[in-house]
């Protein structure tokens, strides 16, 4: 939601409730909200032209569907989600290649499951789970596969990853014969063009100064920015610089520029990067 209305497509219902939406863009005429493990299918099956989910849940319905790109953002950090092999901390198991036919596995992706041990030659009982599969160790199964980000819940369980099945980011998906019309797909194209901008800005500011022209290159030693800065020289002969930077660093690159000779310093929020 929060990205959607950085990209200016602010999606708008009557509350938080209602699985009913809208956006206010003549490129998008219905909004629906729904749960990420079904959005892959109805968009195959062309009940939706664009939907977005988890590449997760796309190899685990089998869905036909074309990839728009990745929305690179997680639960908790900017790093993507794993689907992982996990086992008892204390276990002898150190691969999936240790593990006994029969091995007893449960997870939320059984198909992706079977096959991922079909491929590896070994023959598993994969078992359904509805969640809280890390407390089925080791009575209910032998091993999880379970999606993690960070690897802490798992650890906090007690458990040791073995190995990783899928690496995954959000993901905006669109029907194969909806993206082959040239309108939706140049609409489809346009709507990407605003989310990437809007996730391109985030953590991003912009930072616009003066500097006298002796002091033009000291500042801009200490200047980062995400291509080159823009310098423009003014009437007087001094220079106004401005340029995009991390706000991680804004701390330590306001004083530094003002310790250089930069004057009139302002940092500005940003809405979108568009390369």
């Amino acid at each position: 939601m929060e990205l959607f209305a950085a990209a200016d497509l602010t999606v708008v219902r009557s509350s938080s409730v209602d699985y009913r939406a809208s956006i206010d863009d003549p490129r998008v005429s219905e909004v629906r909200i729904l749960r990420p493990q079904e959005i892959p299918v109805y968009v195959a099956e062309g009940l939706f032209d664009i939907g977005i989910t988890g590449r997760d849940w796309v190899s685990e319905t089998g869905s036909e569907v074309v990839s728009l790109g990745e929305l690179a953002y997680s639960k908790a950090t900017s790093s993507p989600v794993r689907v992982v092999v996990a086992v008892a901390g204390d276990s002898d198991v150190h691969s999936v290649d240790d593990l006994p036919d029969g091995v007893r596995v449960t997870s939320e992706y059984p198909e992706m499951t079977r096959r991922f041990f079909a491929e590896r030659g070994v023959r598993a009982d994969v078992r359904l789970s509805y969640g809280a599969s890390e407390a089925k160790i080791p009575d209910i199964a032998d091993c999880v596969v379970d999606i993690t980000e960070t690897g802490r819940a798992l650890r906090a369980a007690g458990l040791r990853i073995i190995d990783t099945i899928l690496t995954s980011y959000t993901e905006v998906v669109a029907n194969p014969a909806s993206y082959a019309d040239p309108d939706r797909r140049r609409a489809m194209e346009q709507l990407m063009i605003l989310l990437n901008g809007s996730l391109a800005a985030r953590g991003r500011v912009l930072v616009k100064l003066n500097v006298p022209a002796q002091h033009r290159d000291a500042v801009l030693a200490v200047l980062p920015s995400a291509k080159s800065p823009t310098v423009n020289q003014l009437a007087n002969g001094d220079f106004a610089v401005e340029s995009v930077v991390d706000k991680s660093e804004i701390n330590r690159i306001i004083p530094a520029l003002s310790e250089a000779g930069a004057t009139d310093l302002l940092e500005l929020p940003i809405s979108k990067i568009v390369p």
